[in-house]
């Protein structure tokens, strides 16, 4: 971190870095926290080789996820948002970075 902090003096954006933590963070949004990883967990189990197999792969899993799973992320959402005006805006350590 020190060494970003000497190369880009007041840019490091980061837990602990040097700029506020953004307002569209990805500890506020469903599609980082959750759907990008879960999908490609779930649509490289059948290696795609082509462009048309990566799209349709896409589409049967996300037609896939289940409302029960869906409900859970947004129930989770709720936490965050929470969290963060508990925190006056800044990151989810303790949400994003549980150990």
């Amino acid at each position: 971190m020190s060494v970003l902090q000497e190369m880009f003096p007041q840019h490091v954006i980061s837990r602990g870095g040097d700029v506020t933590w953004p307002a569209r963070s990805p500890d506020l949004s469903a599609c980082d926290y959750f759907l990008w990883g879960y999908l490609k967990s779930r649509v490289f189990i059948s290696k795609p080789r082509t462009i048309a197999e990566l799209k349709q792969s896409i589409k049967e899993e996300i037609a896939a996820i289940l409302e029960q799973m869906t409900r859970r992320v947004m129930e989770n959402l709720g936490v965050r948002l929470k969290q963060c005006l508990r925190n006056g805006g800044r990151q989810l350590s303790d949400v994003f970075f549980k150990t």
